[in-house]
């Protein structure tokens, strides 16, 4: 390759990246920045990150530009904010496993970050359509408590849920108002199951999805699908979709017998 080459493509990466700091919201770069300082090492475990104040300062933003973006990293388990001290680099943790339910209001609470939840779409919907029953795993006929909710930890949202209850496995919850426990707390504290399933794939925001969770259109996200049943018969179908860049989810397993070689 010759140097003109060479430079010509320097050049192009360039402005690359310069076309993606302009569309990218000024909370997102201070939310890079920051997590380069602590990847490269300059600000280790425990380093005390500068106030936000300081952080306006050297920004120069407002200061709900830079709880925005210390919020978003503290959602990603990046950084730990802890009241009247402070926020701090995150010491090395185990990711969020998939290998049981995860009660998303304790996970928040767990972090010392303020929860709230909000329903933004409840209604009760009879699977009239033989693909649908197949996508959901009822039968056709079953009425389903349908639910849209949407998680937030220290004002962020930290997901977006859609839920589905099969009203035949769990006819109580029909009456069940949900206005002070999100329905996911509510079904592990109160319907026991024998089987569950986690179906994980990555998606990007589409316009919807980008309002809703704070995040660039086309950004990357984290979908969750999971069902649980109590014997044969289903009881909640619930789909989560995570910002990318906020949370890592890990299965750990161990081998049925010895195997000799490599996995």
């Amino acid at each position: 390759m010759s140097k003109h080459d060479a430079s010509a493509i320097a050049s192009l990466m360039k402005e690359d990246r310069d076309a993606e700091r302009q569309s990218m919201p000024l909370y997102a770069e201070i939310q890079r920045d920051i997590e380069r300082k602590i990847m490269t090492g300059e600000w280790g475990a425990g380093t005390r990150i500068p106030s936000e104040l300081e952080l306006v300062e050297v920004y120069n933003c407002s200061r709900m530009t830079v709880n925005k973006a210390l919020s978003s990293l503290a959602a990603a388990g990046i950084i730990v904010r802890k009241r009247r001290s402070g926020s701090y680099v995150a010491p090395p943790r185990f990711e969020e496993p998939l290998m049981y339910i995860q009660d998303i209001r304790a996970e928040i609470l767990a972090l010392d970050r303020t929860y709230r939840f909000e329903i933004t779409n409840r209604s009760i919907r009879k699977v009239t359509e033989a693909v649908d029953a197949r996508h959901v795993g009822v039968p056709v006929g079953t009425r389903l408590l349908f639910l849209e909710v949407m998680h937030f930890a220290d004002g962020l949202p930290f997901t977006m849920e859609t839920r589905q209850i099969n009203l035949d496995a769990v006819p109580q919850v029909e009456t069940v108002r949900f206005e002070d426990e999100p329905p996911g707390s509510w079904l592990l504290k109160n319907v026991p199951f024998t089987r569950g399933e986690h179906s994980l794939r990555a998606v990007m925001a589409d316009a919807i999805m980008a309002r809703k969770l704070q995040v660039a259109e086309h950004a990357a996200c984290i979908s969750i699908a999971r069902r649980t049943w109590r014997d044969s018969e289903l009881i909640t179908f619930v789909r989560l979709i995570y910002p990318g860049d906020r949370h890592r989810f890990v299965v750990q397993f161990t081998p049925s017998s010895p195997v000799a070689g490599s996995p």
